[in-house]
């Protein structure tokens, strides 16, 4: 009984490291969220690089510094924009997805703290294998949406 314990304990430790395992193939460039006053919703941008043979794909992003955090799409038809929700975002074999203003892009809502130009916050990216990423972002001043975000 001992012993069957211990294998099943060993079974479910090598189970979670397997369900939270670094996303090797995959990495997180440039990225920063733009600070915006008190509790108005904020914006993640960076760039995703997937340098694996196979497509893959952004399931969820997550961070404890914001209440709500979801993947949003603006789409353009016409002269009228909108935010559209996406459950995911796939990025393609060796290639990449741009998160950036006007196009892909991550809202934060519902800051734990106000936002301080200069500092850094952590964001966590899943994928459809249950792999991650995790980065740190630069806070920028909103005035950065109109210039490179370098």
């Amino acid at each position: 009984m001992k012993a069957t314990l211990i294998q099943l304990g060993a079974a479910l430790a090598v189970a979670s490291v397997a369900l939270n395992a670094q996303a090797a193939d995959v990495r997180v460039d440039q990225c920063w969220i733009r600070a915006m006053p008190g509790t108005t919703p904020s914006a993640a941008y960076f760039e995703l690089h997937n340098d694996s043979a196979a497509t893959r794909t952004l399931t969820g992003v997550k961070t404890a510094a914001f209440g709500m955090v979801m993947m949003h799409q603006t789409q353009t038809n016409g002269s009228t924009s909108t935010m559209v929700h996406v459950a995911s975002v796939p990025v393609p074999a060796n290639g990449a997805v741009s998160f950036a203003p006007k196009g892909y892009h991550v809202m934060l809502e519902r800051p734990a703290e106000p936002l301080k130009v200069g500092s850094t916050l952590p964001l966590t990216m899943t994928f459809d294998d249950n792999s991650s990423v995790s980065v740190s972002c630069a806070v920028k001043s909103p005035a950065t949406m109109g210039q490179a975000a370098h």
